[in-house]
């Protein structure tokens, strides 16, 4: 089988347990958050975190400008530029990270980069923003973003910045929820935003279409706990504000299911073999529907079989 004819063939597999389920296939988990109210809380006096706009975002006021880490979506972007402007004391948004290429992440994009915003994302997410692709288990095909959009300023392993007096490190998080998955660590503050590479309350989206899996995602979640310790506040992609512990739990769970799932490949289980074998069943009380997760689980693998060993 080619790898072509292979993507394909668990294309199709994936296709069938969503599907099947009654599952849509939508670009991220945080999408399903647009028809609740979007909301701010204080985390300090300079941080404001806006939550229910698509993603967390959060606001790093400064004395003549602000930081935004994410954007939510589009169709939120005014709303959460408000509230930002509010957050930051009127004060213009000089500086957007974006976590990933995500559209629930990138909403607010075209408007700030317009009105001349520094975009600072993993290289891996403007080369995606530049170009048209298909994303196989959405069955979309994305069109490139408009050039003021795009990420203006990138980068490859890790960075630092001072903003307001505050210390800014980033850094790449490999092939995870996406190729381009980034963390924006405040040192200072003690608060680490972590992406759709950590969620709460349902299994992380592994969009295999763009370079996510389950090996990558559970090396970044071990990178992500190195990172906090017992006082850090950590912001997930999209929920309430977590703990070092909350994020341990995450890397235990996606360290154990990259195990099993390896393990059901190298006895010939295809998608749907999984699914029914339960792998998650030790998890799913706390994490919520495996279809989604499971079924992207395989193709991602698959992506990744010569290294993994022992399944061809």
């Amino acid at each position: 089988m080619t790898r072509s004819n292979r993507r394909e063939f668990c294309q199709t597999l994936a296709a069938g347990i969503v599907g099947g389920a009654g599952l849509s296939l939508r670009p991220s988990s945080a999408v399903a958050q647009t028809g609740q109210g979007v909301t701010t809380v204080k985390l300090t006096d300079a941080f404001t975190l806006i939550s229910g706009a698509g993603s967390n975002v959060l606001v790093l006021r400064g004395p003549d400008s602000a930081l935004m880490v994410n954007g939510g979506v589009a169709e939120r972007s005014a709303e959460v530029l408000k509230l930002a402007a509010e957050a930051a004391g009127g004060k213009p948004i000089q500086t957007l990270f974006n976590t990933d290429w995500h559209l629930d992440v990138t909403g607010s994009n075209d408007a700030l980069g317009r009105a001349g915003a520094k975009i600072i994302a993993h290289e891996n997410t403007r080369l995606w923003m530049s170009s048209e692709f298909h994303v196989q288990w959405q069955n979309r095909t994305y069109k490139p973003r408009p050039k003021e959009a795009r990420p203006n300023q990138t980068f490859y392993t890790t960075g630092k910045m001072t903003f307001a007096g505050q210390e800014v490190q980033y850094g790449h998080l490999g092939q995870a929820h996406t190729d381009g998955d980034i963390y924006v660590f405040f040192p200072g503050a003690n608060i680490l935003m972590t992406g759709d590479v950590f969620t709460v309350g349902s299994y992380p989206i592994l969009d295999w279409s763009t370079g996510g899996w389950i090996g990558g995602l559970s090396d970044a979640t071990r990178t992500l706990a190195t990172l906090a310790n017992d006082q850090t506040r950590v912001v997930p992609g999209l929920g309430p504000v977590q703990t070092k512990a909350d994020l341990e739990g995450l890397a235990e769970m996606t360290s154990t299911m990259r195990t099993r799932f390896v393990d059901l490949m190298r006895k010939g289980q295809s998608a749907s073999d999984m699914f029914r074998s339960a792998p998650t069943k030790d998890y799913d009380a706390k994490w919520g529907d495996p279809k989604m997760f499971i079924a992207n689980a395989y193709p991602g693998l698959w992506n990744h079989v010569r290294e993994l060993g022992g399944i061809v």
